[in-house]
């Protein structure tokens, strides 16, 4: 239900939030590649975590992730925007759209090796420094 006096209404915003939450869990339920998605964020975020990445870098990893998750919900949309124009599923849209989910994963890992490398080669230098006896 709309404002029509256009004032701010806590709980239409809780509402609209329910909405995007909603819309989320379609994504996970209905994209396969949702999943491994899902896996290798909490892979980053704890590999991020138990290595000591500065916020610096944090935020290079955040947006990276960011990216790759907004892409799969855009690709989502597209799929079920592309069942409605055309159910016999001909349509390329959803051929572009995963291409571009593609391309955002390429540049997430890129991202995440260069970021991740520095900290991660410093922990392997630790782990085989020299045995002092």
């Amino acid at each position: 239900m709309s404002n029509p006096a256009g004032r701010f209404s806590f709980l239409s915003r809780l509402r609209r939030f329910g909405h995007a939450v909603d819309g989320l869990m379609v994504m996970m339920r209905s994209q396969p590649n949702a999943v491994p998605h899902l896996i290798a964020t909490v892979i980053v975020i704890l590999l991020a975590a138990f290595l000591g990445v500065e916020a610096a870098d944090w935020r290079w990893l955040i947006v990276a992730l960011a990216v790759v998750w907004t892409a799969e919900a855009f690709k989502t949309a597209v799929g079920h925007v592309s069942d409605l124009v055309s159910p016999d599923g001909a349509s390329h849209a959803r051929d572009i759209a995963a291409g571009a989910v593609l391309i955002c994963v390429f540049a997430a890992v890129v991202i995440g090796a260069i970021t991740l490398w520095p900290y991660l080669h410093a922990y392997l230098q630790v782990l085989s420094g020299p045995v002092h006896l």
